[in-house]
């Protein structure tokens, strides 16, 4: 079993005082595309603070106005974030007008003294496993990965996980002379968030977080159960959808019964070569609006007619290989083939036709790595009030994570909106509206508000 981090109150003070440089006048270097990059020196490991040290690469738009302060911005992964930078400026348009916009590579990732893993992970399409030789094999070439890529880490090994990461970001605040950390995480960014919020409340100034990852809550059943109840709730809207509009492929026919009868008659074969397996069709059959239903409707029609092609078409995005070693140092998840069929076998009652497939997502990640140092999911409370947005449809990081994160924040919002992943970044109007008052203002929503959907 991994141990969780236990700290005393001794290093807790010394923590504090290492995060604080003896002068907050940071040297700021042109990068390019109107950025500004400069780097900040931490410990390796914040439990030991006198030991090696790693450095975080930051980088900044600048107020383009009059400027009101910083607000640090982390677009999830976990992963690199400044590599992303000049590509998403102008989604960040507004909050740059009257705020220093910073986000930084968080430790072992991009320009922040990065680890390289010797070798790959080995992610894979089908990450739903039906037979137990298949998933055996696979936790073992994924240890091999993550035993390789630890040693590549050097003081980092073992060092990866949010609770390093929230006194990194304490040292950024710092080190940029900010008395209070503005913060607008999204998707995994979020996590960072809640354990900044636990160990520095005092130091928190205002918190957007959107589509929270829930890093609260230690039942495995209610948290994957979560995400499988938004995945089966997005399969039924497709088949409405699909039963009102002439242009999806299965118009007319009762969508639900051709999903279950396609994956009753996989493996199928498909023109372009091979069989395709039904885990393969339920883990390319992922979509929460219109866009994707097109394709998926498609997919299923030419599926049950005896040609599976489609499905064999990889739609999903690699994760960076080292976003499995931090994630699966922030969750413990199990990951023994029988733990798991036992997991799917209770999620399948609340999510028999899709959802159940949310209980492999995250042991594709974690499935035979190494033990390592963890920060586990735990409860906790504290007096932040942050405004907290999670789309209705989204499966990744549903409602239910959270409204739940938001209880324990107290005085937070949270503002509903009929919407899917990264809201803000998805440009809903009336939530960018709530979100740069409060960055503004501190002024936060109204109860029970409810923005439009995209």
């Amino acid at each position: 079993m991994r141990k969780p981090i236990t700290i005393t109150a001794a290093v807790l003070s010394l923590l504090t005082a290492t995060a604080t440089p003896a002068s907050a006048g940071q040297r700021w270097q042109d990068c390019g595309d109107g950025i500004r990059c400069t780097n900040v020196t931490v410990p390796a490991d914040w439990a030991r603070p006198a030991g090696p040290k790693t450095t975080l690469r930051l980088a900044k738009l600048p107020a383009r106005q009059h400027k009101q302060g910083t607000v640090f911005v982390n677009l999830g992964g976990p992963g690199e974030q400044i590599a992303y930078l000049p590509h998403v400026k102008d989604a960040l348009a507004d909050l740059a007008a009257s705020f220093d916009v910073v986000l930084a590579d968080p430790r072992g990732f991009g320009g922040s003294s990065g680890i390289t893993c010797p070798v790959p992970s080995p992610q894979r399409a089908e990450y739903v496993f039906d037979d137990q030789e298949t998933f055996d094999r696979y936790r073992a070439e994924n240890h091999t990965f993550g035993t390789r890529c630890t040693e590549a880490a050097g003081p980092l090994a073992g060092n990866l996980n949010s609770w390093q990461v929230a006194r990194d970001m304490d040292a950024m605040r710092a080190a940029l002379g900010e008395r209070k950390l503005n913060y607008y995480g999204n998707s995994y960014g979020t996590v960072f968030g809640q354990a900044y919020a636990e160990f520095f409340p005092d130091r928190v100034g205002r918190f957007y977080l959107d589509s929270v990852f829930d890093h609260t809550n230690r039942s495995l059943v209610d948290w994957v159960g979560a995400k499988a109840s938004a995945d089966e709730r997005n399969l039924h809207r497709m088949a409405e959808w699909c039963s009102g509009d002439a242009q999806c492929a299965l118009h007319g026919r009762d969508v639900l019964r051709v999903w279950t009868e396609v994956l009753a008659r996989a493996p199928i074969p498909a023109s372009s070569g091979g069989t395709v397996s039904a885990a393969r069709i339920v883990a390319r059959s992922f979509g929460d609006d219109r866009v994707e239903w097109v394709e998926l409707a498609r997919s299923l029609a030419e599926a049950h007619a005896g040609d599976a092609s489609r499905f064999t078409v990889d739609v999903g995005a690699r994760d960076p290989d080292l976003s499995r070693i931090m994630l699966c140092a922030d969750f413990r998840y199990p990951t023994r083939y029988q733990d798991l069929k036992a997991l799917e076998t209770q999620v399948r009652q609340v999510a028999p036709l899709i959802g159940w497939r949310q209980v492999w997502i995250t042991a594709n990640h974690c499935a035979g790595l190494p033990r390592t140092t963890m920060f586990a999911q735990h409860p906790f409370r504290a007096a932040v009030p942050a405004l907290v947005v999670n789309g209705d449809h989204d499966a990744v990081t549903p409602p239910a994570h959270g409204r739940r994160v938001a209880a324990q924040l107290i005085g937070s919002r949270y503002l509903q909106v009929p919407s899917g992943h990264a809201v803000y970044w998805r440009g809903n109007a009336c939530v960018r509206g709530h979100v740069h008052r409060y960055f503004a203002t501190g002024v936060l929503p109204a109860a029970g508000t409810v923005c439009p959907g995209d």
